[in-house]
């Protein structure tokens, strides 16, 4: 995929548009360019707008995708559908399905599985909008997103009354979600909650970070729960209190029990019982209120078949220790 950078001379007077600036360089990337094929723009280290104002010393970090279809077509993709009625359709998404169209998958996505299911048309992609609007176009019916590697629950609208009444309960976190994990090590407590600001990994552009000490990146709340441990690992639970881009896969990594098989803060499994192990986190349980609803709907999709191969090897080969209480 495309990647540009730039640093600002340090003799450079005043401030401007970040777009404005990079079209006027040598080799730069037109205002047009930018706004139909960026996927992501980094101003000193954190995601940014093509708005944003900068000067003397900003480093700049463009990627972006040539080659961006017209459309978004339907595809005749097997759903594994939990609920629905006419607002709403829950999935439960399998590992491997990218939630919507983006840089490097614009095709087989939870988006392009549902228009075949409601029976929609090809969306036609207009590419002379800002990005937040080309990034919106392109994930209709979408109000929270799962990694492509997570399986489990999400909920999806059908409508644009709908999509705003979910987008709200997510926006101020009016509702519950439970994911469950196994993990390669132990938690030091048998419940707690881990509170950290979440950053962009310095030293590698397409990971996070935890940190504490700093206002610099996004708060993070997560509670977790250990279900119970097998030798050298733990399946726990994990409650969601903010909503960030890998926060549990960072969070867990920050506690000392990243999740087995995650290849970008996990450990090695070469060697292992669990030699070339998937990512083993699954969004169990949502809790939220429907459209026009004022109790609660709980949905909840089954344990995977890669968790029960990984839990019948841990309890063939380690004793089972459950701890006391609950999440």
């Amino acid at each position: 995929m495309p990647f540009f950078s730039a640093k600002i001379p340090s003799d450079f007077s005043g401030k401007v548009r970040l777009d404005k600036y990079i079209a006027s360089i040598p080799g730069g990337m037109n205002r047009s360019k930018l706004k139909s094929g960026v996927t992501e723009i980094m101003l000193n280290g954190l995601r940014t707008k093509l708005s944003a104002k900068v000067g003397a010393g900003d480093q700049i970090d463009i990627e972006w995708e040539d080659n961006i279809p017209t459309d978004i077509i339907p595809e005749d993709i097997p759903l594994e559908i939990i609920y629905e009625d006419d607002n709403v359709t829950v999935v439960n998404k399998k590992q491997g399905m990218v939630t919507h169209p983006a840089a490097g998958n614009w095709s087989g996505t939870l988006v392009n599985a549902l228009l075949y299911h409601w029976g929609r048309s090809a969306l036609p992609q207009q590419t002379d909008l800002s990005p937040a609007q080309l990034l919106e176009q392109r994930r209709p019916g979408i109000v929270h997103r799962l990694d492509k590697d997570t399986s489990g629950v999400i909920i999806t609208a059908k409508n644009r009354e709908a999509e705003e009444w979910l987008q709200t309960q997510f926006k101020d976190r009016r509702l519950g979600k439970i994911y469950i994990a196994i993990v390669t090590g132990r938690p030091p407590h048998a419940k707690g909650e881990i509170k950290t600001q979440i950053i962009r990994d310095p030293k590698d552009r397409k990971r996070f970070k935890a940190v504490t000490g700093t206002e610099s990146g996004k708060f993070a709340c997560t509670l977790y729960k250990l279900i119970a441990s097998y030798g050298p690992y733990s399946l726990m639970a994990l409650r969601l209190k903010t909503g960030r881009t890998h926060q549990i896969r960072v969070h867990l990594k920050y506690l000392g029990c990243p999740i087995l098989g995650d290849p970008l803060y996990g450990r090695r499994t070469t060697g292992t019982l669990f030699e070339g192990a998937s990512l083993m986190l699954h969004a169990f349980m949502l809790k939220i209120r429907l459209p026009g609803e004022k109790k609660y709907t709980t949905f909840k999709a089954a344990t995977p078949l890669r968790f029960k191969k990984v839990l019948r090897t841990l309890h063939k080969n380690y004793p089972k220790i459950k701890p006391e209480g609950g999440l």
